[in-house]
């Protein structure tokens, strides 16, 4: 931990150190994975899966999945506290030039993408509760948000954390909601889209559904996120059992909401129902509620939304600030404010970056081609999560007298695992981007396109290491 003399003389530390409670970590993995997600997922789960049986299989898989990769990184994340999470890993296996492409990507489009299309989406269901009578009502209320939530992060972890805490709460309440409405409809004996739905589906019960994958595919992505945990781990109090424990909990909390929240879904709309819904958390609470269902619904995705930009917007500053600390020429990055106990500068860019985004959506069709453009990069996200997956196994071999206070069980079988997912998952984004385009161009190239640009910026860069 490096220091540095205030004007008395004192040395301060300049780097993360302990502040987070298991509470806050478990509030910020949560809070990252549950988002708009589950409010559409299921639908299309319902669809490829073709029978309630298939269909919570594929969400308890995806759990069980989820569980496997927070293990492996249960391992790397206590044997290398770091604030740079993934990077850290990809820098320690691979060396710094992966490691900056990594991060590069993270910038340009991953982390500040995500931030700012959650905006939209926060934005647009701001805007159905509280018009503003303007064309560009979700862009204002996006910025806004960012605006907002980028202030409580300058002020602190402590600040961003507690933020964090109330928004999962209240995330989670929505999910409850919904939960109570399936249960509303059971109570009042409106079972018979289930019974119609078990009807149609019991002879597609004895196979293997042909598009099984396909509903896993949008499984996992609903469950992404738990990975972020990696970059709170040089501030988590009891670092090397709080981690572990906080991937733990976090995943089995948010696996159990998720399949209360499908039987929800399938109680009261049937699975027929789900397959054929385009909004289906909306459809359900119309069906328990009525008109005000609606309502409650726009609420519970503006929460879900802003839930997530908070616990983007701090795992996402750190990875800008490992990167600060690695290239002097970004040093100014790298400055890890002591008094808020952040990366204040990091956090500034970051959210800069991401209004500027916002910008570019207000003016331009963010339906198309700037949530196209994101959504292509997905490729490029499971590229380096393998990379850091199999990193287990490089790090194992490049450092075998490093202290592993936690060491993934079943090793080497259960990181196999892992990364066998990995690539399922990076297969399964090449052929989606492959055969969809983005302004003429064929969307794989999207991700090349980013890999490039960020290795002409490395090949700019000065090639003295880090001081």
């Amino acid at each position: 931990m490096s220091a540095a003399p205030n004007a008395a003389g004192v040395p301060v530390r300049s780097s993360p150190h302990e502040t987070l409670g298991l509470k806050e970590a478990i509030a910020i993995i949560v809070g990252i994975v549950i988002g708009a997600g589950i409010f559409k997922a299921p639908s299309l789960v319902a669809n490829f899966a073709g029978s309630e049986v298939w269909m919570f299989a594929v969400w308890i898989a995806g759990g069980i999945i989820s569980l496997i990769g927070a293990l492996c990184y249960a391992e790397l994340a206590t044997a290398y506290p770091n604030a740079g999470g993934d990077y850290h890993f990809l820098r320690r296996a691979y060396g710094r030039s992966v490691s900056f492409l990594f991060a590069w990507a993270r910038f340009s489009v991953i982390t500040t993408g995500s931030i700012a299309l959650l905006g939209f989406v926060f934005g647009d269901y701001t805007a159905q509760l509280l018009p503003l009578g303007t064309a560009y009502d979700a862009a204002i209320y996006a910025a806004l948000a960012i605006a907002v939530l980028t202030w409580v992060n300058v002020r602190g972890i402590r600040a961003g954390a507690a933020t964090q805490t109330w928004l999962t709460v209240l995330e989670v309440s929505g999910l409850v909601l919904i939960i109570f409405a399936g249960l509303f409809l059971v109570t009042n004996g409106n079972s018979a889209p289930v019974a119609a739905a078990a009807a149609t589906t019991t002879s597609s019960t004895t196979g293997i559904p042909p598009m099984i994958g396909l509903a896993m595919v949008f499984v996992l992505l609903t469950f992404g996120g738990w990975n972020e945990a990696a970059y709170i781990s040089a501030e988590l109090k009891d670092e090397k059992r709080n981690m572990v424990k906080a991937l733990i909990w976090s995943i089995v909390l948010i696996t159990a909401l998720y399949l209360l929240v499908v039987w929800a879904y399938w109680h009261g709309l049937g699975l027929q129902g789900m397959a054929k819904s385009k909004a289906v958390a909306a459809d359900l609470l119309n069906v328990a509620f009525g008109p005000v269902g609606e309502k409650l619904m726009s609420v519970m995705v503006a929460v879900a939304a802003l839930t997530s930009i908070n616990a983007t917007m701090i795992v996402g500053a750190r990875t800008n600030y490992a990167l600060g600390r690695d290239w002097p020429v970004l040093g100014r990055l790298g400055e890890w404010d002591e008094r808020r106990e952040a990366p204040i500068v990091a956090v500034y860019v970051q959210s800069a970056a991401a209004l500027v985004l916002v910008l570019i959506g207000a003016t331009a069709t963010l339906g198309g081609g700037f949530k196209s453009m994101v959504e292509f990069t997905a490729p490029v996200f499971w590229l380096f999560f393998l990379l850091s997956g199999i990193s287990i196994f490089i790090l194992r071999r490049k450092e075998p007298d490093t202290p592993r206070p936690f060491k993934v069980p079943l090793y080497p079988l259960t990181p196999l695992v892992f990364c066998s997912v990995c690539v399922y998952m990076l297969w399964s984004s090449l052929n989606y981007v492959y055969n969809n385009e983005l302004g003429g161009l064929n969307a794989a190239w999207i991700g090349v396109l980013v890999l490039a640009l960020g290795g002409l910026v490395l090949l700019l860069l000065p090639k003295r290491p880090a001081v």
